[in-house]
């Protein structure tokens, strides 16, 4: 334990001693002991300290932090049962709602325990304030808050605009940011270090003390700048819990390996393994990586074992509220043998009958992968299990890949994200509301944060005009006036009408428009996008919540829908579903993978690979740590150029899209590309010496200043690259993409009152119109250059493929010329077919082409290589696994590729 001690505060009551041992006492009856980390939290909090907690899923990390809270801030009151509750004091923030009221459960228990052992030992009240909480809950908080107050970071920020904000959140002494690793590194953690400064303020002026802040999580890499984005500076303690406890990362290996894969190509074939391993636990949670897919294994499983009705559910966030409180019900009674799920189970809640955790596809990094493993096991001493389930062969190298990883302590950093405009826009106007500010202080509060901490006086007074008067070019218009100053000189918001609809539209999270989804006279079953409803007609089948569905008509944003059966359906799509593979999972890969190349195959999962990653190691290559890997091939399509970063998705489309854009500043060319998680493919119908080529295309800096700047980690050279990326996509139609969450944040655009239907088009048109309006009035507006930022940052990395790019020039370059595609070049030709063909001719081709690839490759060893699928197995699986898809394609002008059928069958490769 490091611990590094803060400013104290003025020593607790002497009655907190006997509060301690009321609690000890507790402890005891239940058979528990403090671990040596709960007593070092208790320790700090009752010295004044503020800090981050780290330690596994299951560990008792709540109890570490609220029992230090009762020491600390609750002593005695008084002898009588009757003692008046104290005000709020305790802030608990969770990511989810749904964690809220499994938290107050947590609380409530150990003052029940205290009140038994000695009424009025502890008068706490506990409650609960999200977007779930029914309106009398809500309007009793609005007269008096309770002592606990778990909450969102988006109702805190409710709270922040009340006008009474400074009495009612003046009182609070302590917040607790739990799972504190979910909020880090997006902006609704902005928004909690904000809240955070806000209330840090006022409990300075309230009662000259410090305000005690602690964080709790179990998955995070850079503990240090974790614990300084929360407190807002380094002089915090950490407390890191060593508990004893089994960790279990397996994979549920199929029983022959194919040595020529492709996305999802295992699908069906791995179902009768998960049953099996389904049957032999009490209770499993089965996991998925996008909501679609859990839809699709959800009916696969009930197709396979109809007995199990009413014994497996299905889970994710889109279902009504009321259909996931039951399965969480369920789950937490041992009365559901399964549950097929997405992220919305990842969280904090108390499943103890779950033994065992299933993970369809790879999670795609080690921190995901330990939050999900400690959803079994969930409390001390019992032990974890996770299984990987591969969707393709490749897949399993990822399995022995993060339990290398976890074994080795190496988990993902998260980072905050540094200036974003727009929440800062949204607190302006926030604060405004709660009681008002004077610009000069409320700038230095801003500037406590990890965030803003380098926030220039230029960009706050821009962000003072823009909240005063929409910037230039919105001057005219009243509805942007959102805040000024009064004739003290302390900015309010002038309108109530205003008021109303900035309260309404508080938050960071941002979707799609959905689109209720309704039994016609019945119950809601919940809500899919609107870009998927509009696409279905009256008649239409669709597979959501676990059944079968028919459209019967759309109707003020509800779809109305009834049962059906026997018919062709499809399954709605939700946008942000895949997830690219970590830096830290990569690299573990590539570490298995010179394991292999050195001949060692001692995990079972490389073990059951190894006859393709022999075959890849015979026709080409393995990529190493120290080589990196291109293959170039010819064949009737044209040049083809297989390049092996294992950088993830978005970092290849951003490094294939940039060497196709080099290449054609040269002379004009047409690129198409795929790319996955471990490489990307370029194909041009103009020979290209690719050989020649590459070495110049891979640099650093632009090729025509590649020799003027030998430094490539100069700003100079990054300036270049970065520009280059922009020129190498359609930059500007994916910046006006992130403008519109942009605009949604900052309140330009407002998504309406509680029932009031706007669709998904008139927000989009809304936000067109203001990217329009600033670029040709105001081009100097900062939300602006934030969406160019924010598209390089999170949906191209700029940051890791610099990095990837430096990296890449310091390893050998083994190009390869090959007369066949190999195993790690397959899987990339198969999706762009998917792109280009529909999924009878892709079949077709993947099953004539794995064919001729077995035959090339010759006998494998027994038991070791699967008999190739014929089309109509290809075409099931095809189906199956859409989802599970491991790339994506794309030409190289951003659009789809045109729909194009093969002219003739295909010769022999």
């Amino acid at each position: 334990m490091s611990r590094v001690t803060g400013p104290a505060a003025s020593p607790p009551p002497a009655s907190a001693s006997v509060v301690k041992k009321l609690l000890l006492d507790w402890f005891a009856t239940l058979g528990w002991k403090p671990f040596g980390f709960q007593r070092d939290v208790w320790k700090a909090v009752k010295n004044g300290e503020s800090g981050l907690l780290h330690a596994t899923t299951g560990a008792g990390k709540t109890y570490a932090v609220w029992l230090a809270a009762l020491q600390a801030f609750a002593p005695l009151r008084s002898s009588t049962p009757r003692a008046a509750a104290p005000p709020l004091t305790v802030l608990w923030l969770t990511p989810m709602r749904a964690l809220a009221a499994d938290t107050v459960r947590a609380l409530q228990a150990p003052l029940d325990a205290l009140e038994s052992a000695q009424p009025g030992a502890a008068p706490w009240t506990v409650g609960a304030r999200t977007g779930d909480t029914a309106s009398s809950e809500r309007s009793a908080q609005s007269r008096r808050l309770p002592s606990v107050l778990v909450t969102t970071p988006e109702s805190l920020s409710v709270l922040l605009s009340r006008a009474d904000a400074k009495e009612v959140l003046g009182t609070v002494r302590m917040v607790v940011v739990d799972e504190w690793h979910e909020l880090l590194g997006n902006k609704r953690g902005v928004q909690v270090q904000l809240a955070i400064a806000r209330l840090r303020a006022w409990r300075a002026v309230a009662a000259d003390e410090a305000l005690s802040i602690w964080g709790m999580s179990a998955t995070l890499g850079n503990l240090n700048e974790a614990m300084t984005t929360l407190l807002g500076h380094p002089d915090g303690t950490l407390v890191q819990g060593q508990v004893p406890k089994k960790l279990v990362i397996d994979s549920l290996l199929p029983a022959t390996s194919e040595r020529f894969p492709w996305g999802g190509h295992l699908g069906l074939s791995m179902l009768p393994q998960v049953i099996e391993e389904i049957t032999r636990s009490s209770t499993t949670l089965v996991f998925t990586n996008t909501r679609s897919q859990s839809e699709i294994w959800y009916q696969a499983l009930l197709a396979a074992k109809p007995e199990w009705a009413g014994l497996i559910a299905l889970h994710h966030g889109s279902l009504d509220r009321g259909v996931r409180e039951w399965v969480e019900r369920g789950l937490k009674s041992g009365e559901l043998r399964a549950v097929v799920c997405t992220s919305s189970l990842d969280l904090g809640v108390d499943f103890l009958p779950v033994e065992r955790v299933l993970q369809i596809g790879s999670p795609k990094g080690v921190a995901r992968m330990l939050q999900r493993a400690g959803r079994s096991g969930h409390a001390p001493g019992r032990p974890s299990r996770l299984t990987l389930v591969p969707t393709h062969s490749i897949e399993m190298v990822e399995g022995a890949a993060a339990r290398a990883a976890i074994a080795a302590g190496h988990i993902e950093s998260r980072t905050s994200p540094e200036q974003p405009l727009d929440v800062l826009v949204q607190h302006l106007v926030t604060v405004a509301l709660g009681g008002g500010f004077v610009p000069d202080e409320l700038y230095a509060e801003v500037r406590g944060t990890a965030a803003y901490a380098r926030l220039s006086r230029e960009t706050w007074d821009w962000c003072l005009s823009f909240v005063r008067q929409g910037g230039p070019s919105l001057a005219a218009y009243p509805d942007y006036r959102r805040a000024m100053p009064d004739e003290h000189g302390i900015w309010r918001v002038p309108d109530a009408r205003l008021a109303r609809r900035h309260r309404m539209n508080i938050g960071t999270i941002v979707s799609d428009a959905s689109m209720a989804v309704q039994y016609l006279g019945g119950a809601r079953v919940g809500s899919v996008e609107e870009s998927f409803a509009a696409r279905l007609k009256p008649g239409d089948c669709f597979l959501f919540g676990g059944r079968l569905l028919e459209l019967v008509r759309i109707r003020e944003m509800t779809a109305w829908v009834r049962r059906a059966t026997g018919k062709r359906h499809a399954v709605p799509r939700w946008n942000g579903g895949r997830m690219p593979l970590s830096t830290t999972l990569a690299d573990a890969v590539v570490q298995q993978l010179a394991l292999a190349d050195e001949g060692c195959y001692e995990t079972p999962e490389l073990q059951r690979v190894r006859p393709l990653l022999e075959i890849q190691q015979q026709w080409s290559a393995l990529p190493t740590p120290q080589t990196l890997l291109a293959e170039v091939l010819k064949t009737r399509e044209g040049w083809h150029l297989f390049l092996y970063p294992f950088a993830g998705r978005h970092v290849h489309l951003g490094l294939a899209s940039l060497i196709a854009w080099r290449v054609a500043q040269h002379a004009p060319r047409t690129f198409s590309i795929a790319v996955n998680d471990y490489g990307f493919e370029l194909l041009c119908a103009q020979e290209l010496d690719w050989p020649a080529l590459l070495p110049q295309l891979l640099q650093v800096g632009p090729v025509r200043q590649a020799q003027d700047h030998r430094d490539q980690q100069t700003p100079k050279a990054s300036e270049g690259l970065l520009h280059e990326v922009l020129q190498s996509l359609n930059a500007s139609e994916l910046a006006q993409r992130r403008f519109r969450e942009i605009a949604r944040v900052s309140g330009l655009i407002f998504q309406g009152y509680p029932g009031e239907n706007r669709s998904n088009k008139q927000l989009q048109a809304s936000s067109s119109l203001f990217w329009e309006v600033f670029r040709k009035y105001d081009p100097a507006n900062k939300l602006l250059l934030q969406a160019e930022q924010e598209l390089l940052a999170q949906e191209l990395e700029i940051g890791r493929l610099h990095t990837s790019l430096v990296r890449m020039n310091t390893q050998r370059l083994v190009l390869k010329v090959l007369p066949r595609p190999t195993p790690f070049a397959f899987p990339l030709m198969v999706e762009r077919f998917r792109e280009q063909l529909s999924n009878e001719s892709v079949a077709d081709r993947i099953a004539r082409m794995v064919q001729q690839l077995e035959k090339a490759a010759g006998q494998a060893p027994a038991g070791g290589s699967a008999p190739p699928q014929d089309a109509a197995q290809v075409r099931e699986t095809l189906v199956f696994g859409q989802e599970g898809a491991a790339g994506a394609s794309k030409s190289s002008t951003g659009k789809r590729p045109s729909r194009r059928q093969p002219a003739r069958p295909l010769p022999p490769l």
